[in-house]
């Protein structure tokens, strides 16, 4: 009798198999707000005269929007390298820059273009407000993270930075948390909870960005249901990984890709229905790349999400 099951259960895969696997593609993914305001600055420039245009960092973490602007002439550079380019204008990351940066830059005789992302730039204000009330700060994120060095510039020489798991030490009694725009909802719930235990005085900024929180909703309603998670993104981006990471720990098959070309049929074989999801840098092209490569394999188009 299991033989025969198992034998009923190989057919009924090879079946799908041939018929290929449904394509769901999530409505969020792709561009958020700030990504598409700094790109839509920046690829305005590049229509127009290039010459000593630079980005201060990578514009946004996507490789392959990176090399389509150093292609139209708009290359990325460090701080390092401002002194050694002929800089006409000076476009800020999404991301924002450190406060004392922003200062020297803005009084080097370029023109600076701030395309920081709008809720990075309410999330500095927050921080530097708490500062100013007495508040030590306490921001959830990734230290290494460009938009949380950004942050701690505002927050003062005893502003603490923390994950979800780490712990919290030397914690003053009055505490502001802020929060990288990216996280999620559950980890500043964590956050909060722990600092409450050892802080009389507790002001929160929830400066989580409501794109996020959505799309970190719509991955994981579509993750339970699907049999493959394709997610689309640059391997250096933060929110993307952590699409890939929620999908994960669902345990349904991940795979975190920056282009079409990546996917590999294997992964396809026996799949029922395949999800889509991007990160918030991931440009529209690129996704419809992903979905054509899957209906070359068999893929057919769903509905999404």
């Amino acid at each position: 009798m299991a033989a025969i099951k198992r034998e009923k259960k190989q057919k009924s895969k090879a079946a799908t198999s041939r018929k290929g696997p449904e394509i769901k593609t999530a409505r969020r993914a792709g561009f958020c707000f700030g990504v598409k305001r700094a790109l839509d600055i920046t690829f305005d420039i590049a229509g127009k005269d290039t010459r000593g245009v630079f980005t201060l960092g990578p514009i946004i973490h996507n490789p392959q929007v990176i090399e389509k602007l150093r292609e139209k002439g708009i290359l990325s550079i460090e701080p390092d390298d401002i002194g050694r380019k002929k800089i006409r204008d000076l476009i800020i990351r999404t991301h924002g820059i450190p406060r004392e940066l922003y200062d020297n830059i803005s009084a080097g005789g370029y023109r600076v273009i701030d395309a920081t992302c709008p809720f990075v730039k309410k999330a500095q204000h927050y921080a530097k407000l708490l500062k100013e009330n007495g508040y030590q700060v306490v921001i959830l994120g990734d230290r290494d993270h460009p938009e949380v060095r950004g942050l701690m510039s505002y927050a003062g020489d005893d502003v603490i930075v923390v994950s979800e798991h780490s712990p919290l030490e030397g914690l003053r009694s009055k505490v502001g948390l802020v929060v990288q725009t990216t996280q999620s909802v559950e980890a500043l719930k964590k956050v909060l909870s722990r600092i409450i235990e050892k802080a009389k005085e507790v002001k929160v900024y929830n400066t989580i960005c409501n794109s996020t929180a959505l799309r970190l909703k719509e991955t994981e309603d579509m993750a339970r249901k699907a049999d493959v998670m394709i997610v689309v993104g640059g391997k250096n981006s933060a929110n993307t990984t952590q699409l890939a990471n929620l999908c994960k720990g669902l345990s349904v098959e991940t795979h975190h890709i920056e282009t079409a070309a990546e996917i590999r049929d294997e992964w396809l074989e026996g799949a029922r229905q395949v999800g889509i999801t991007a990160g918030a840098s991931t440009p529209d092209w690129l996704i419809r790349e992903v979905e054509k490569r899957i209906r070359d394999r068999g893929g057919k188009s769903g509905n999404g999400y």
